[in-house]
């Protein structure tokens, strides 16, 4: 299997826990009434670890639509190379660093995590010109 593709697993599995830990961290503030209601009404906001992590699952929903078209154009046009699988790694690594270190809450770290996510991004997506 392509390494573009296995990277586009692992973003999956990667989206997947951010999902839930977004929704664990939620709900442990929120409560259980809360997540099992009908959550007509005033939504209680988050705030701490459980704001910043549901701030990183959406930070990753925004940029995974993207990396997985790249990814399968990539593959499916026959285009990829060293360049296009090291972007893809880049990716998904610096994605699953990306999670803890938000979740924590160091701002630089987080910043300089996101940039070398979004240079994998660009040298998937360049993999195509």
């Amino acid at each position: 299997m392509a390494t573009e593709l296995q990277m586009l697993t692992g973003s999956i599995v990667l989206g997947l826990v951010h999902v839930l830990v977004a929704a664990g961290f939620s709900t442990a503030q929120r409560g259980m009434a809360w997540n099992a209601g009908n959550r007509d009404g005033a939504v209680p906001p988050l705030t701490g670890a459980a704001q910043r992590l549901s701030a990183a699952s959406r930070n990753f929903l925004e940029t995974f639509p993207f990396f997985a078209a790249a990814a399968l154009a990539v593959v499916l046009t026959d285009r990829g190379d060293a360049a296009t699988s090291l972007g893809a790694q880049l990716y998904l690594w610096a994605r699953v660093a990306y999670l803890p270190v938000y979740g924590i809450g160091i701002p630089y770290l987080r910043s300089a995590i996101w940039a070398v996510a979004t240079v994998g991004l660009v040298m998937v997506v360049a993999g195509l010109f």
